[in-house]
């Protein structure tokens, strides 16, 4: 018993909860467990994210971290005129020139004094390439991989920076880098249709923006494996991709016809004092080939940010905002990208409408009535004739053309009603833009058709208070002298491309018949009387039947001194097969003189007498090819002096070269020959005995009878011609080396084109 008391009274008792030490462990693997599991979740999470939703990203960072890209510039392709002979806009090689300045700065440390060095060589670029020295020095000490220190650089820049590089033996971290830069042969010919590029050889305006990427091109590349170093793996596969050259673009433009057109809307003015400046169109109106498209003041597609003559005036005291929008003003195509009211032009519309819905025609007696004015019904203002001083009395619709009267045309324009005036004007495409390939074409402006009141009807009938683009106004005349048939203006005329050769033909589009030839023809017999005895009389040229029109259009009240009047003439020829077609526009001429009829009409007149031979139209008096001709007198064995002075009196042009006195010194010889009969102004060479010129002939074929004989005055050689149209043979060949003065014989017939 007592044993017993003993062995309890040994026992320990625990008061309170008992904690076994293994529970303790279990629960800390829980908690481990728990932990791993929940990173193990995140891992697994982390690894599909990166799997399916960032794969293609990361993918696509390790190729860019193994794979160097070398970048293939394609060449931009070039812009030829209608000829294909005249390249007015190509792409020359140069250089850009970028630096690695990491390796530049590591590279100077070698040289015996490193700062003098890098100073030097900050001083090179800055004199080479004309930049600033503290911001050259700037971009040596650049934390970038690359910085750029010049683009588009002349060969001669480059042997000049190669030169020192070889002088002070540095080349490291120097990089010259093949480039192109766009070079515009003719400067400002054309300025305004071409366009010009920026520093990335992207278009900015012009066809160089509208048809971009057709002459840009697609760039190529060439793709080799780098190491995690970031260096070449030497003998690594390499995948070499082409570029796609951009394609060739051949224009409707004739370089020949645009430098006519430009040279004598920069004379008219420039001597004219006109405000606004000027535009030019000629359109072929049987294909809606656009020949020439002029704006004038024009600027250097070289230097496309450098201000012209006009603009750099107050140029320097815009601020910036306004500096940029004058130069975006004057690349602005004044054809296509802006408004204007065309006056009276407009009224060769208004009488074809008439004439083809019958309403009148073109010789009834005493059909319109001139008081001087026009009382309009719910306007207080009477709208007067500008001979209102004279009134016209009694007209015909040809003697209201003639004479450009206001109130026949009201009067015509009520007759015709709104509703008709409006089914016409969106027939002759009036409404709607041209859709020719050119940028920021604009659309036109008329009042909503609902509300025009007897006011906007009366003033829309004389071509006012109506806004359209001088593109759309020759174009809706082009209608009238094609037999009333509506063509798309054409500007490109084929694309070819480089790297195939394969030639694409941008066809001519026919729009609809917006007139019957009946009517064309006899709205084309009433413009030919407005040149012939009406206020377009100024426009006539010798020896060709044209017709036309002249316009000069009021600024809306309050606005004489900014918009100006608008003096503008169009013209057709021939009158019969017409040819040609032609507007000039003129913004904010002198309030002196400002009648489209005595400021437009005389310079259409000057650009026709040279456009109209040029294209090989025959004349109405070449009736013989021997009209005209002189025979050459036998003029040998007597002074320089004297022969000189005969043959001046002949009508002919003398050309020697001596340096003996041509009083005393005697002509042993001359070309040609006497007895020849030749057109006035033809050359004639004189020899004396130490003396002989000779001269290489040119290629003729294909050019027509004025750009032949242009050709061979330049090589101071004599035509003979046989028939008409262009050049199918001469006699001798091109190339042939003969006397200067000699007679090169070619025959030409009709072009088939």
């Amino acid at each position: 018993m007592n044993n017993k008391k003993d062995k309890n009274n040994k026992i320990l008792k625990i008061k309170g909860n008992f904690k076994s030490q293994n529970f303790i462990y279990i629960k800390k693997l829980k908690t481990i467990f728990i932990i791993v599991l929940l990173i193990l979740i995140l891992l697994v999470g982390r690894i599909g994210y990166l799997q399916f939703f960032q794969g293609s990203y990361l993918k696509q960072l390790a190729y860019n971290q193994q794979v160097i890209n070398q970048i293939i510039s394609p060449k931009r392709g070039s812009i030829y005129d209608s000829t294909g002979n005249k390249i007015l806009a190509t792409s020359a090689s140069v250089d850009t020139i970028t630096i690695n300045p990491e390796i530049v700065k590591d590279a100077i440390k070698d040289k015996e004094n490193p700062n003098q060095f890098e100073e030097n060589l900050s001083k090179a670029f800055s004199d080479i390439f004309d930049l600033d020295y503290e911001e050259t020095l700037s971009k040596i000490n650049s934390e970038a991989q690359v910085e750029t220190i010049a683009k588009k650089v002349e060969q001669d820049k480059v042997e000049q920076l190669q030169a020192w590089m070889k002088e002070n033996d540095f080349s490291s971290g120097i990089n010259i880098d093949e480039d192109t830069k766009r070079y515009y042969p003719h400067n400002n010919v054309l300025s305004h249709v071409i366009g010009s590029c920026g520093s990335d050889n992207q278009g900015l305006s012009g066809i160089e923006y509208e048809w971009d990427s057709v002459l840009s091109g697609t760039p190529g590349k060439i793709v080799s494996s780098q190491s995690a170093s970031q260096q070449e793996i030497p003998k690594a596969e390499e995948t070499y991709i082409a570029a796609e050259n951009g394609s060739d673009l051949t224009l409707t433009i004739d370089y020949n016809i645009q430098t006519i057109v430009e040279k004598y809307l920069k004379q008219v003015v420039d001597n004219n004092n006109v405000k606004n400046g000027g535009n030019c169109i000629v359109m072929n109106p049987k294909t809606g080939d656009i020949l020439a498209m002029a704006t004038y003041p024009d600027y250097d597609l070289n230097n496309p940010f450098t201000p012209n003559e006009y603009i750099a005036k107050n140029y320097n005291s815009l601020d910036s905002e306004e500096q940029t929008n004058a130069i975006y003003k004057m690349w602005s195509n004044k054809s296509v990208s802006e408004l204007y009211e065309p006056g009276s032009v407009f009224k060769v519309i208004t009488s074809s409408i008439a004439l083809e819905e019958n309403i009148t025609s073109t010789d009834i007696a005493n059909d319109f009535y001139c008081s001087g004015y026009e009382t309009i019904d719910g306007y207080e203002k009477p709208i007067k004739c500008w001979n209102y001083e004279h009134p016209h009395r009694y007209q015909t619709l040809r003697n209201a053309l003639e004479n450009s009267c206001n109130p026949a045309f009201i009067q015509l324009g009520n007759r015709i009603g709104t509703s008709t005036l409006y089914k016409y004007y969106k027939q002759f495409g009036l409404f709607d833009k041209t859709g020719v390939a050119l940028p920021g074409e604009t659309q036109s402006l008329f009042v909503d058709e609902n509300s025009v009141r007897a006011v906007e009807r009366a003033t829309m009938s004389f071509g006012q208070r109506l806004n359209i683009t001088p593109l759309q106004m020759i174009t809706a005349i082009s209608a009238v002298a094609n037999d009333g048939i509506l063509m798309k203006p054409r500007i490109v005329k084929s694309i070819t491309n480089t790297d195939t050769g394969a030639v694409t033909t941008i066809e001519f589009e026919e729009v609809r018949q917006v007139i019957s030839s009946e009517t064309a023809s006899k709205v084309k017999s009433m413009m030919e009387s407005v040149v012939q005895t009406g206020t377009g009389y100024n426009g006539q040229v010798t020896g060709y039947s044209v017709g036309g029109k002249t316009g000069t259009s009021e600024p809306i009240e309050g606005k004489e001194d900014t918009e100006g009047y608008v003096a503008s003439f169009v013209a057709i020829s021939p009158v019969e097969d017409t040819q040609v077609v032609l507007l000039l526009t003129l913004y904010n001429p002198p309030k002196s003189n400002n009648q489209g009829g005595q400021l437009a009409a005389p310079v259409v007149s000057q650009m026709l007498t040279e456009i109209l031979p040029y294209l090989g139209i025959p004349s109405d008096d070449e009736t013989s090819n021997d009209d005209n001709l002189i025979s050459v007198p036998e003029i040998r064995n007597r002074t320089i002096a004297e022969a000189e002075k005969i043959l001046k009196e002949k009508g002919f042009i003398t050309k020697i070269s001596t340096s003996n006195d041509k009083n005393s010194t005697l002509v042993v010889d001359q070309v040609p020959k006497p007895g020849v009969s030749l057109s006035e102004g033809s050359i004639i060479m004189l020899y004396d005995q130490d003396t002989r010129v000779s001269a290489t002939v040119p290629d003729l074929s294909k050019l027509n009878k004025y750009v032949a004989t242009s050709e061979l005055k330049k090589a101071n050689l004599n035509i003979q011609a046989e028939g008409s149209g262009i050049v199918i043979s001469q006699d001798p060949p091109k190339g042939s080396i003969v006397d200067a003065g000699t007679i090169v014989k070619v025959t030409l017939r009709q072009s088939s084109n």
